[in-house]
This record gives C-alpha cells, structure tokens and sequence, in this order.
C-alpha cells in the first residue's frame, strides 16, 4: 500500500515561501525549519504535507507538475491569497466553463483553485465529526 504524505517544492526564499504557505493553507511547520528545508502540515486536517526545499531550480512552463487546492468560496480565496502575494495566471485556452483559477505563488509556483463548494471533505477539514454511525 502507498500514498501521498507530503509533496515537495523547490523554492528560493524558504522563510518568505514557508509563510506564504503557512498563510495560504492555514499549514503549520511539523518541525523546526532547517536553513534549507521545511515540511508543513496542515494544523487540522489530515491531508497531504508540503514540504519545502531551497535549492534552485529552473522554472518551466507549463510545470510539469501543480497543486488542485479545493475551495469552498473559490472567488473569496482567489483574493485572500492574491493579498498573501500570489498572482492569479490568464491562459488563453482556459475552458469557458472551467472550475478552477491558475495561480502562482510569489516565486512563480503554479496552483489552482479549485470551485469545490460541495465537497464531503469540509467537515473534516473544519475538524466536525462524521455524522455516520461506525457500523455504516
């Protein structure tokens, strides 16, 4: 059996990278952060880590890889995290019927935000206890 316990990112300025996603996820440091390194967990839910690495890479686009980050309140996240520094990112082919807004951090890491309102997950972001009984 495998999974995703943590998903890493190159970036430049560690300490500006770690609050901006510690901010943007309402993530906390799972330990102290090393001078080149950081992993962020989420403070209530139980999902995936980001850890953070500060090592130079070259930036490609399209990245080969990006993080579909669910909202609630698409249009009300897309402007608290265009406030923490992030640039929400125009893409000519964009679907016109698209669930989702490309953004990238304050380094250029790509993300979107996902229009997800109805998602079952919330309660258990939010830390609610499932409402079914054990035997369901």
């Amino acid at each position: 059996m495998l999974m995703i316990a943590s998903i890493v990112m190159r970036v430049d300025d560690l300490p500006a990278q770690s609050r901006f996603w510690q901010a943007a996820l309402d993530y906390v440091e799972r330990d102290p952060a090393d001078d080149d390194w950081v992993v962020l967990k989420p403070r209530h839910a139980d999902t995936p880590c980001i850890a953070l690495d500060a090592h130079r890479s070259e930036r490609v686009l399209p990245p080969r890889i990006h993080l579909d980050i669910y909202a609630e309140d698409q249009q009300a996240e897309v402007r608290r995290l265009a406030e923490l520094g992030a640039r929400e990112v125009h893409w000519d082919n964009l679907p016109v019927d698209a669930d989702y807004v490309i953004m990238e951090d304050p380094e250029g890491n790509r993300f979107c935000i996902v229009d997800r309102p109805d998602w079952s997950g919330w309660g258990r972001v939010r830390g609610e206890k499932d409402s079914r009984s054990v035997t369901e």
